[in-house]
């Protein structure tokens, strides 16, 4: 069955390359622009590991058959100074070509490719590419490097899997891959032998998958499987699921209130065709029923739409500009006290938001005016917001952040930075939908990057609408590297065309998009019930119309409004109105016929004013060339209970005159003529006139008084939009705020209670003596196992520490306690209390998350224990070096290398020499030496143990020895080997005097 990809026709083919083995000659690479072609529209497996990984490499493709379409690209943390035995590893694992990448590499399907060491490597346009590291050793972040360069050549094609390792190396780049339409993966951490980046990626919520190793290549064939990749580039025609799309727009706004029809309809497929490959789902009509039996797949879909690709300072050279040209003048043109204000809408997680706040910080900072920043950063995506809000982020931002500014603005932990306090108060953060909801504004500058891409022309002419009306006459707008103004340009001016940076314009209303529907809530009609439709308000229109022209004979009219834009007609008004030359306009003036306009705009202008029913006589109309006498009457419609209002205007024909025009009373009716008309269009003309001059004196007389009336009600009015806007987004912050404060508070609450009980069982546990004193080296808490130590009750706290006696036999406590205060130096050292048990006194500086010294933390750890431990292991020892030393014997360890490690006893010719580090023929005769050795190297060969008597020159004399070698395993290898010596010169010259006097007495 046809899956929603297939309703989409490939309108353009292109010729292709042959691709060769990457043993034969290398595949040119393809411009720029040149589309792959089909064979290549494979998914390739980019995947991250560090410590451990290579356990989760073998058991992946034990479990991946070798013909699986998809080509794999392997990155892990290697050493840089050794080559790589990756290849020969992973070999016998998969019957999968692995092979070590060389520059300009094309990626084949159903090949293994592994990073070389010390390398860094992108993948463009399907050929894999090596560059010379720039980041120092142990800064280097190669996972993130390729990823991220794979998100963006491959887009929806890229498969990221991130495995067993520390930190939190793989998280941003696996963000950028599903960001682009990706599929992400990540290690179960409960498999993974080190949990770091998987947690991390978890953490983050960047994940599709969380599974165990072993489980992952039957979700990818199934993914491949179900899923149909296009190629990149070629134009895609919507087919006949127009229909079912709408209806997946439909179950999305009604669970999410979000109208996705204003999206690219390529976006949305892509992402949709995506949702249906992860669950299974060929056909899009199945999808529909799938969604509308589970919500949360209604959840995840709208997760997916969402698009949220950013980091800090992305595209590096825009923040340079706005930094030199752009932030400066808007600095400048601050008063003292003002406050600068802008939105990032489509913020995502917040990278951008906290870099432009992080750029205004430094420019303020560099001259002397008090300035204040508020940013507004919006986005749709609920747990994006969370998580800008956090202002956490892994330790691999690192690589996008210059060092100065990740020190000043942030504050490490673990393997996590965490925006500091000042940076983070500056920005408010907000779920909001930019063409829905009433925008922000009196803003200095609006970052939309890489927003607009995705929404199509009417929702990008709403978008811009929305910016003009938002900016400041100064305002400046920065836009994305793929995003344009196009029509809209005019309204608009062009600071910096490369970088999209764009400056407000002066603009008539008139020619922007109406965005007064953000504002104001639907105006409901009295005698409609339900929300007014159009095809109902028409038709309630049409209803009372009814009624109206029933009671007066039914002539033909037409509905205004305030504007007089005609809204219903009625009868025949082709006779008294015909449509202007030109753009289609529904203003009744422009299409009253020759005779009409000037009366009917007269009589408009005076029913402004009043609502009484207005008439005018014997009004001459020229229609199809011959004239007609009317009556022309407004009335104001009273039925219609809106906040806007509405007239009716009728057109009735008169046979014969009732009042005849002054210039013609003493004319027969069949004189009229032409000359009658026009002399009857002057009067109703000067008429006009007149009642323009009078309506003109009284406004220039209203204006004049009014003048600085209206100005200020323009303040007002602007004050007051801008304060329902401010006051909107103060009650969602404060919302937020409070929800946030709440949750953060509960959770606080929460976790202050775990950690209080933690601790007091930690403590409690360890039975460690512990003391918390103030700056003034008063006491603020202490653990029960001070009670025993210093006489301490729970009324002391507050209580200067000098004003209590100890039970320790030490007079130095309060001095140290004051010096470690002021030097901040740790102080350690043992004390006794008078019962005769031994501690181990401990004083830290208190450090507050701020980095501020509170006071001071002394610990008191029994090692009562360990100080009688210690003394016996002191007699253990003498008395084990007086055996060695009664039976001359030396006792000493060699590693693999015959290097000596350490020795006991040692013999008194060697006694000041120093013999660690050193070999045996530092210290023997080179015939001695090979003596020792071969004996030695035998044991490190075998593994058994040898014994042997050895003559060995020692200062010149022979000595005998009696030598015990053993070989030193670990993990079933031999690591170095133990020997023992044992002097046996005196036994052996006894024995040759015992032999010597049994031959004597023999003989």
């Amino acid at each position: 069955m046809p899956r929603i990809s297939d309703y989409y026709n490939t309108m353009t083919k292109q010729n292709t390359t042959n691709i060769n083995s990457t043993h034969k000659k290398k595949a040119p690479i393809k411009k720029r622009g040149v589309n792959p072609d089909k064979e290549n529209n494979f998914p390739i497996v980019g995947m991250g590991a560090s410590a451990g990984g290579l356990e989760a490499f073998k058991e992946f493709f034990e479990a991946m058959p070798p013909n699986s379409g998809m080509a794999f690209v392997l990155v892990q943390h290697l050493d840089p100074t050794h080559k790589s035995l990756m290849v020969h590893l992973l070999g016998n694992h998969t019957k999968m070509e692995v092979t070590q990448v060389r520059d300009n590499t094309r990626v084949l399907p159903n090949h293994v490719y592994i990073i070389p060491p010390n390398k860094d490597m992108a993948i463009f346009q399907g050929v894999l590419h090596l560059m010379e590291p720039m980041a120092p050793r142990g800064f280097r972040k190669p996972i993130d490097f390729f990823l991220r360069s794979l998100a963006e050549d491959q887009t929806d094609r890229a498969i990221g899997i991130i495995l067993s390792g520390t930190g939190s190396e793989g998280t941003l780049s696996l963000k950028a891959i599903k960001g682009n339409g990706g599929l992400s993966i990540v290690q179960d951490p409960e498999t993974a032998k080190y949990d770091g980046m998987p947690r991390s990626a978890i953490e983050a919520g960047v994940e599709d998958f969380v599974l165990p190793v072993k489980q992952m290549p039957d979700v990818l064939l199934k993914y491949a499987k179900n899923r149909k990749f296009e190629p990149e580039g070629i134009p895609l025609q919507l087919q006949p699921t127009n229909q079912l799309l709408e209806k997946v727009f439909i179950l999305l706004r009604n669970e999410t209130g979000c109208n996705f029809a204003d999206y690219k309809s390529s976006t949305v497929v892509r992402r949709i065709d995506k949702r249906m490959a992860l669950n299974q789902v060929p056909k899009l009509e199945d999808y529909i029923k799938y969604l509308q039996a589970n919500k949360e797949e209604i959840r995840k879909l709208f997760k997916e739409l969402l698009i949220g690709v950013t980091s800090f300072f992305r595209d590096k050279e825009i923040f340079d500009s706005l930094q030199e040209k752009v932030i400066p003048e808007i600095v400048a043109n601050k008063n003292d006290g003002d406050t600068i204000r802008l939105w990032v809408p489509g913020c995502s997680t917040g990278e951008e938001a906290y870099s432009l706040a992080i750029l205004f910080d430094e420019i303020i900072k560099k001259q002397s005016k008090a300035l204040k920043v508020q940013i507004f950063a919006s986005d749709l995506d609920e747990n994006a917001i969370y998580n800008a809000r956090q202002g956490i982020y892994p330790e691999t931002i690192a690589a996008d952040i210059g060092p100065d500014r990740l020190s000043y603005y942030f504050q490490g932990d673990k393997n996590t930075y965490r925006i500091k306090k000042g940076i983070r108060d500056q920005i408010i953060f907000a779920e909001h939908n930019i063409i829905k909801d009433p925008p922000f504004s009196k803003l200095d500058l609006i970052s939309c990057r890489n927003l607009l891409i995705y929404l199509n022309v009417e929702a990008q002419k709403k978008v811009f609408a929305i910016f003009h009306y938002a900016l400041n006459p100064e305002g400046i707008l920065l836009l994305g590297n793929s995003e344009s103004l196009g029509e809209y340009a005019r309204f608009f001016e062009v600071l910096d065309r490369k970088y999209k940076i764009f400056k407000f314009k002066e603009a008539q209303r008139a020619d922007m998009p109406d965005i007064g529907h953000l504002f104001q809530e639907p105006i409901p009609l009295k005698t409609v019930s339900i929300p007014a439709q159009k095809r109902e308000w028409q038709s309630s229109l049409a209803n009372i119309t009814s009624k109206v022209l029933l009671a007066n004979y039914a002539p033909a009219c037409a509905i205004i409004n305030y504007k007089g834009d005609a809204l219903y007609f009625s009868g025949n008004t082709g006779k008294y109105l015909q449509p202007s030359p030109g753009e289609a306009r529904l203003n009744i003036i422009d299409m009253a016929r020759e005779g009409l306009k000037s009366d009917l705009s007269a009589l408009i202008s005076n029913c402004r004013k009043i609502t009484t029913t207005e008439v005018r006589k014997n009004v001459l109309v020229k229609t199809n060339g011959t004239l007609q006498a009317i009556d022309l009457t407004i009335r104001h419609l009273s039925q219609l209970d809106l906040n806007m209002e509405y007239w009716m205007v009728t057109f009735e024909d008169v046979d014969t005159p009732t009042e005849k025009p002054k210039a013609t009373l003493e004319k027969k009716p069949e004189d009229f003529t032409e000359i009658q008309a026009l002399e009857q269009e002057l009067t109703a003309t000067k008429e006009y006139l007149r009642s323009t001059i009078e309506q003109l004196e009284i406004s220039n007389e209203e204006l004049k008084s009014s003048n600085e009336e209206l100005q200020s009600s323009n303040e007002e009015l602007q004050s007051t939009n801008e304060e329902m806007e401010t006051s909107k987004e103060e009650l969602q912050s404060v919302n937020e705020e409070i929800v946030t404060v709440n949750t953060e508070l509960q959770g606080k609450i929460d976790e202050l209670a775990r950690a209080y009980d933690d601790m007091n069982n930690l403590l409690a546990s360890t039975e460690i003596g512990t003391i918390f004193l103030d700056s003034d080296l008063k006491i603020k808490r202490f653990t029960p196992a001070m009670s025993k130590i210093i006489n301490l009750i729970n009324s002391d706290v507050g209580r200067p520490i000098d004003h209590l006696s100890s039970n320790l036999i030490y007079n130095g406590f309060t001095k140290d306690a004051q010096t470690v205060l002021d030097k901040l130096t740790p102080y350690k050292t043992t004390v006794k209390s008078s019962d005769g048990l031994w501690y181990q006194m401990q004083i830290m500086p208190y450090r507050t998350t701020e980095n501020v010294i509170a006071g001071v933390v002394i610990t008191f750890v029994d090692i009562t224990q360990e100080k009688k431990l210690g003394e016996q292991l002191l007699d253990f020892k003498k008395e084990y070096e007086h055996i060695l030393e009664m039976t001359k014997t030396v006792v000493y360890t060699q590693n693999d290398q015959l290097i000596y490690t350490s020795i006991a006893n040692i013999h008194s010719d060697f006694q000041f020499r120093n013999m660690i580090g050193k070999k045996d023929e530092d210290f023997f005769s080179k015939e001695d030496a090979r003596k020792l050795e071969d004996i030695k190297r035998k044991v490190l060969k075998t593994g058994k143990p040898e014994r042997a008597t050895l003559e060995l020159k020692v200062s010149g004399e022979a000595r005998f020895y009696d030598l015990m070698v053993r070989p030193i395993s670990e993990a079933k290898k031999i690591m170095g080997i133990a020997c023992s010596s044992i002097d046996i010169t005196d036994l052996v010259s006894a024995e040759k005097e015992l032999k010597i006097l049994k031959d004597h007495k023999n003989g």
